[in-house]
């Protein structure tokens, strides 16, 4: 237990980031397993719907991985990490190789 009030400050603080970087991880997931199932959904039916559903949700989970950055709720190599991940998958689908 803190033993003054700036430890009790820094305590308050460290749990109000917790649930802030929490809701930015749990958005962020939802919306990389969203442009995985779009993903999915596109390899079984291709179309001009489909394809569009998988370049909207990408767009999406950059924008939410950018944002994570600038935060600070993701270190910079892991945002760079997470894009190449979700770009390799959406580059495996929209162009196969012959």
């Amino acid at each position: 237990m803190a033993n003054n009030s700036a430890a009790k400050k820094r305590i308050e603080i460290a749990e109000r980031n917790r649930l802030r970087n929490r809701t930015y991880k749990s958005a962020l997931r939802t919306l990389m397993k969203r442009c995985f199932v779009a993903c999915a959904d596109y390899s079984k039916n291709p179309g001009d719907e489909a394809k569009a559903s998988v370049s909207a949700s990408m767009n999406a989970a950059f924008s939410k991985i950018d944002k994570a950055v600038k935060v600070g709720v993701l270190h910079r190599n892991n945002g760079a990490h997470q894009k190449s991940r979700l770009s390799a998958t959406v580059r495996k689908v929209l162009e196969p190789s012959s």
